[in-house]
């Protein structure tokens, strides 16, 4: 069982904060630390939260949220064998080609630490701003997929898509492990048929106000679908059990998840504040070596 923690640049913005952050869950033992993605807040907005009861998003448009790959290539630079993972990026917002050229640089400087989260978006506002097409955002995400990895796969690359196009383009340098792995973050069963067909793991993201666990297995019968092995999916989730003052048994809470196919545990960082330097350890020591 792998744990990570979410999510960091929002919760620790600066950069003294995003490194004392890596640093501390690399020594507690944690795989990974995720950065959630916005590239503009609307000052008011219609579009409807999932992720919270009131279906607004917490704090407000002039909480600092920084760029979460450069959010990221801070923690890398403080860290060696952290993971950091877009927990989500909002996919159909970025061009793919300056997506992966920033992906596939900071997975080769980090030494093949980056993970790609990908979301296809909820605040039709922000789109808007954007000038993308909000009911188009689906069948983007998945034309960007298949052009990042296009673009990693080979030199003098090509893709042919509806809203992509390219041809005899070379992007380098490429992943460490020649693909960066893709994790399909949503509450929809759209993200799960999506992380069936093309992902690399499911993260039903915390907090959505529906039940996301049937979508595990409605990811399994998406990949089996698709000719892939549903086993080699990963899955993630969050677990409420596990975290300090819940008043479970944090390892029971655990294992449950791990009979039920989970191969890594997102867990909410404030969960741990504010004395961090006690509680990572104090957790580390408690629950995650237990499960190494």
């Amino acid at each position: 069982m792998k744990f990570a923690l979410h999510f960091g640049n929002n919760t620790f913005p600066d950069a003294a904060g995003a490194s004392r952050l890596a640093r501390l869950a690399e020594a507690a033992g944690f795989d990974s630390v995720f950065a959630v993605d916005h590239v503009v807040l609307p000052d008011a907005y219609e579009s409807v939260y999932p992720y919270a009861a009131g279906g607004r998003l917490p704090g407000t448009q002039f909480t600092a949220m920084p760029d979460p790959l450069i959010w990221m290539a801070f923690a890398a630079a403080a860290t060696t064998r952290l993971r950091l993972m877009t927990g989500v990026i909002i996919l159909p917002l970025r061009n793919p080609l300056v997506l992966a050229k920033q992906v596939a640089t900071l997975d080769a400087m980090s030494g093949g630490r980056i993970e790609l989260g990908i979301g296809v978006g909820w605040l039709r506002e922000e789109f808007d701003a954007l000038g993308v097409p909000f009911a188009e955002r689906g069948r983007r995400a998945d034309e960007h997929v298949a052009a990042m990895r296009a673009l990693w796969r080979e030199d003098s690359a090509r893709f042919a898509g509806r809203f992509v196009a390219f041809e005899g383009v070379t992007c380098n340098p490429k992943p460490v492990a020649g693909r960066v792995p893709i994790i399909v973050g949503g509450h929809s069963e759209a993200a799960a048929r999506r992380a069936g067909r093309l992902g690399d793991g499911f993260f039903p993201s915390i907090g959505a106000q529906v039940d996301t666990m049937p979508l595990l297995e409605l990811v399994r019968r998406s990949a089996e679908a698709a000719g892939r092995d549903p086993a080699a999916i990963e899955m993630l989730t969050g677990c409420p059990g596990a975290l300090p003052g819940s008043g479970q048994d944090p390892l029971a809470a655990v294992e449950e998840r791990r009979r039920r196919g989970i191969g890594r545990l997102v867990l909410p960082v404030h969960a741990f504040m504010p004395d961090l330097e006690e509680s990572l350890p104090r957790f580390g020591e408690r629950v995650i070596r237990a499960f190494a």
